[in-house]
């Protein structure tokens, strides 16, 4: 990458998906600075902007925003509880242990706990925002513990947090990973509730901004790309 100067640096990238639609050459680009001299790489990407604004690469900084904006009361699904715990290790009856990226908890009446996971989305497919853009087999692990925490009585919650301007709905990537596709059809028919909502970009951070429609019915979208864990 380089700056305006003509200066030419290597940056981490910290994001495991094919990253399609995110990165063209000369496309502007934000990076963060880093000064511990353990790192192998003192840059990091954060976000591109393609066009239409910033889109959102660092998949390390979307847990942080969508717990933000729950505490917050920018997510009226999950609103209402007094205690947020992040990086969870659960271990349903039944089911291999994992970790979910959010827990909530002491919610208000009988609401009963939360069980959370958030999943940065930047595939656009025409107005259309879909995930994932590669095969995952580790999502659809996490999206097993969700119907086990709905199937012990709790809630389980899919976040999907699209981190691009453009779209006005989310879709599953059909035709790119099929089977998490189905496995993300098959758990909201058993109760996982599926949430979907847009980070705003500005210009020293990012915030949590509406909601968007979801449908869950196959469809048509971009072609079958690589794979990641």
């Amino acid at each position: 990458m380089a700056f305006d100067d003509g200066a030419v640096v290597t940056a981490h990238v910290p994001n495991t998906g094919s990253m399609s639609g995110c990165w063209s050459p000369g496309a502007p680009v934000q990076l963060s600075h880093s000064d511990n001299p353990r790192r192998k790489l003192a840059w990091t990407l954060e976000r591109v902007d393609m066009g239409a604004g910033w889109v959102g690469v660092h998949t390390g900084r979307t847990n942080a925003v969508m717990a933000e904006g729950i505490t917050g009361g920018r997510i009226p699904a999950l609103g209402g509880y007094g205690e947020l715990r992040r990086e969870v290790e659960f271990a349903p009856t039944g089911h291999p242990k994992g970790r979910l990226d959010i827990a909530l908890a002491k919610g208000p009446g009988a609401l009963p706990d939360a069980w959370i996971e958030v999943k940065n989305v930047t595939l656009l497919d025409d107005d259309c925002l879909r995930f994932p853009d590669a095969v995952t087999t580790r999502g659809r692990k996490h999206l097993g513990l969700l119907r086990a925490a709905v199937e012990r009585g709790d809630r389980g919650v899919m976040l999907f947090a699209v981190n691009r301007p453009e779209g006005e709905s989310f879709a599953p990537a059909w035709s790119i990973d099929p089977a998490y596709a189905e496995c993300l059809a098959a758990v909201a028919k058993a109760g996982v509730e599926i949430l979907t909502v847009r980070i705003r970009h500005t210009e020293t951070g990012l915030e949590v901004a509406e909601g968007l429609p979801v449908d869950l019915t196959r469809g048509i979208g971009p072609k079958k790309m690589a794979t990641t864990p």
